[in-house]
């Protein structure tokens, strides 16, 4: 016994710490509240405007088809979201998650006609990725797979004949491990003067980004081409040149889907324009990868 209640003692501490939750009701059918209702849940916001949103969660009862259901329990959580935006904290990257009638079922049908606010007080702010189950970034670290990048590559030239590269290995973890929202610049990444001919000497950079990209599906990017020298890019260089690079991580079957590429001409200047010397011209002339997803 006196075990026993050591370990109710130890679960009601976790559950101190735990999300709280606010049911709100609806009538059949309907993806809006009644007014009895609405006053309660606005008296409600008022009172807890310094508590943070988790999840709102939908459910309907087993009236209609699945597919009504469904999008009748989605309109309601878009309901209770618009009700809550802009005046209770919500977490930045929330998602509403809508169950339809894909739970267990009340025997009592207006029971099963809700809407779940799960939320935390002020005081359990500091343990909102621990209540959610979350691990930190040093523990996604540690369960991260560590990819090994070569330090060289053979490649078929266009007269058939092969050439073993020199790859920069940091370079690539440094993509690899790169956050959303990062820009890098290829480095050494130099065209033939005034076209989007990638001169030879480059064919290294495009390849490490390609083993990149090969080894990391989970990783998506914009390409982004910058210009020198001239305020207005009348060939529109920029563009071509991030296009170029596109076109080579497809050509090697990188997925559409993970790439895309912009040109910004002169807009964008490390230096500002005139540039003083070489060293700025060469800063201003280049070509950045923006990181959009990486898990």
């Amino acid at each position: 016994m006196k075990y026993f209640l050591l370990f109710l003692l130890y679960l009601t501490n976790i559950f101190c710490f735990s999300q709280k939750q606010y049911l709100l009701y609806f009538e059949s059918n309907k993806a809006n509240l009644s007014k009895t209702e609405l006053k309660t849940f606005k008296n409600w916001i008022v009172a807890n405007k310094n508590s943070k949103i988790l999840v709102i969660n939908g459910y309907t009862d087993e009236d209609g088809s699945n597919n009504f259901n469904d999008t009748l329990a989605k309109k309601r959580v878009d309901f209770v979201f618009e009700l809550l935006k802009n005046k209770i904290l919500i977490r930045s990257d929330f998602k509403s998650r809508s169950f339809g009638e894909n739970f267990v079922q009340s025997k009592n049908k207006a029971l099963n006609r809700k809407v779940v606010v799960f939320y935390i007080d002020k005081k359990d702010f500091a343990r909102e990725d621990e209540i959610l189950g979350i691990k930190s970034v040093q523990e996604n670290k540690l369960n991260k797979p560590e990819r090994v990048f070569a330090d060289a590559m053979q490649i078929e030239n266009s007269d058939g004949s092969v050439s073993k590269i020199l790859l920069d290995r940091a370079f690539m973890k440094t993509i690899d491990e790169a956050k959303v929202g990062q820009k890098l610049k290829l480095e050494n990444l130099n065209f033939v003067i005034n076209t989007f001919i990638v001169t030879n000497n480059s064919r290294p950079k495009m390849f490490e980004l390609l083993s990149v990209l090969r080894q990391n599906p989970k990783l998506k990017i914009e390409i982004q081409g910058n210009l020198c020298c001239q305020p207005v890019d009348r060939l529109n260089l920029s563009t071509e040149r991030a296009k170029a690079i596109y076109n080579f991580l497809v050509f090697y079957k990188i997925s559409k889907s993970r790439l895309s590429y912009k040109g910004f001409g002169s807009s964008n200047p490390m230096f500002a324009l005139p540039e003083k010397s070489e060293d700025e011209r060469a800063a201003n002339r280049r070509v950045e990868i923006l990181i959009l997803e990486n898990e």
